[in-house]
């Protein structure tokens, strides 16, 4: 027996499916697209600038690529790809495994290209997001036509949090990716062809390998089968693929759950958490954005999202059975989460940026034109503004470009360097050229060498012995932490603090910028030559 559909077939709609099967709607033209003498020719132009949008999306994600200083997480993903195969399984085998299929990808990159650097560590990020703005524009037009397809896929092009996440050396934006793939597999599953459902199964797989909290998109695909009410044997291939799915990644389920010590800290949820979520979604935040701009801005996409409520009826079914759920349903689960551990990092809930870039594509193909260009020339200064600004050298957590500004102008030969802060000592790792010669008196043993993603403090006694062979140090302090490293970071600080004072250091030069402290401690050259002359007399260190 045939089971009927949610939504009734209208004009602009094909039906799917055998006809001894379950059946489904697919929209394949929204209303507008559906315009009576519409030309072959301008149908192609359509289709032709769709697929263009890929191409704008790697180019905005390449451009200024360079510019923002790399901070903690990108130097992170820096110094374990540059590991040997061997110590990158056994960091691996102890720490970080949720993001290690993108760890052994950046590997592969800096194999194939003889090294890494800032620009290349995060060109895939940029190549990922040109897929998943391909992949939108793909489903799109399954939703909806070519016009919905292109417009979406501008719209996720542009979106300057994409482009931001394009230019991060970490996983966020391969997950985006996968989950507009994985999606619109589930669409393909959903009109009744059999063969897709692998595919999605093995999507589901390779987005929980790259982040499992992209599993969170699997409710909101059960909320689409819902509302579409497909055939007992549909949903039934569906459950089987998820499954498959899932179970896939059960092994890194167990494994990243007793390095669960590794996840970073997330703000705490409060009332204003959905709104400034929403907020991230259009714009990423960052400082040099003017509160007004982040304010029109969003209050724009706000009312277009009010417009597409409003005339529902007139937007293709199947993109707001997708959409609504994509977008909604997984902050909401990882809100209820956070309630009681916080987890809420906007970051890991990229793979919905698609979902509002789709919603707000339906909404422009249900409003008149004038009210489409109005849109476009309220929002227009907030996007530009915002892709400048994420392009700014100080635009991420850590400023590491003036550290090693400040070194280059005002170092001298013999200076050392003393970090301080979960991490910061990678930073000598990340950029080995700007430290030749420079030694870290900090350092007891490397990262690498511990199979951790930290180095490893030398002791006070290490370090009392090695500042006596030095008159100038640069301590370097990332203020920048989680809160729970600070209290070790601070037991650290306060170490290398009364050690510099037991040596006869004193502050010379001091320096903040974003997330860094530089300052040089300096003490009289007769101190220096005094400590090692009491070093030799007690022998060898």
């Amino acid at each position: 027996m045939s089971h009927t559909m949610l939504f009734a077939a209208r004009p602009g709609t094909t039906r799917c499916g055998n006809a001894s099967d379950e059946s489904i709607t697919v929209t394949a033209t929204s209303p507008h697209s559906a315009i009576p003498g519409a030309s072959a020719g301008r149908a192609r132009w359509t289709r032709a600038a769709g697929w263009a949008t890929p191409v704008l999306g790697l180019g905005l994600g390449v451009w200024g690529n360079t510019d923002p200083s790399a901070w903690t997480d990108e130097i992170v993903t820096i110094d374990v790809a540059r590991r040997s195969w061997p110590q990158l399984m056994e960091l691996l085998g102890r720490v970080d495994a949720v993001h290690g299929l993108h760890y052994v990808l950046m590997y592969l990159v800096g194999q194939a290209a003889g090294g890494l650097n800032e620009f290349l560590t995060r060109v895939p990020s940029a190549m990922a997001v040109a897929v998943a703005v391909a992949g939108l524009v793909w489903l799109g037009r399954l939703l909806g036509g070519p016009r919905l397809g292109l417009y979406a896929g501008l719209l996720l092009a542009v979106l300057p949090t994409a482009s931001r996440y394009a230019q991060e050396a970490r996983s966020f934006a391969f997950v985006m990716a996968v989950a507009v793939l994985a999606t619109g597999a589930l669409v393909k599953a959903l009109s009744g062809k059999a063969r897709w459902v692998a595919g999605y199964a093995v999507l589901i797989a390779l987005l929980g390998w790259f982040n499992v909290l992209g599993l969170l998109l699997l409710a909101a695909h059960a909320v689409t089968v819902a509302l579409r009410r497909p055939g007992r044997r549909v949903v039934l291939r569906l459950l089987l693929a998820q499954a498959a799915g899932v179970a896939a990644v059960v092994p890194l389920l167990i494994l990243g759950s007793a390095q669960s010590s590794a996840v970073g800290d997330a703000a705490p949820v409060t009332a204003g958490t959905p709104l400034s979520y929403f907020t991230w979604l259009l714009t990423p935040g960052q400082d040099t954005l003017p509160t007004a701009l982040k304010l029109l801005l969003t209050l724009t996409a706000l009312t277009a999202l009010t417009f597409l409520v409003l005339r529902r009826h007139q937007a293709p079914p199947l993109a707001l059975a997708v959409g609504a759920p994509w977008l909604v349903v997984p902050p909401l689960l990882l809100l209820a989460v956070s309630l009681g551990h916080p987890l809420f990092a906007y970051r890991y809930l990229l793979f919905c940026l698609p979902a509002l870039a789709l919603l707000l594509a339906t909404a422009a193909t249900v409003v008149p034109p004038r009210r489409q260009v109005l849109f476009v020339l309220l929002t227009a200064v907030p996007v530009a503004a915002s892709h400048l600004a994420i392009r700014q050298e100080d635009s991420r957590p850590w400023d590491t470009r003036e550290v090693l500004r400040t070194l280059r102008i005002h170092d001298a030969p013999g200076d050392a360097v003393l970090f301080s802060g979960a991490r910061c000592g990678l930073i000598a790792t990340a950029f080995k050229e700007a430290f030749t010669g420079r030694p870290d008196l900090g350092r007891a043993d490397t990262a690498a060498g511990l199979g951790a993603l930290d180095n490893l403090p030398a002791d006070p006694a290490l370090l009392q012995q090695r500042l006596a062979h030095t008159s100038r140090v640069w301590r370097i302090t990332c203020t920048h932490v989680s809160a729970g490293a600070r209290q070790d970071v601070a037991r650290t600080t306060a170490s290398q603090e009364r050690a510099l004072a037991r040596a006869g250091f004193s502050p010379a030069y001091h320096h903040s910028a974003r997330g860094v402290d530089i300052t040089l401690e300096e003490r009289p050259t007769a101190e220096v030559r005094n400590g090692r002359a009491a070093s030799d007399r007690s022998g060898p260190p």
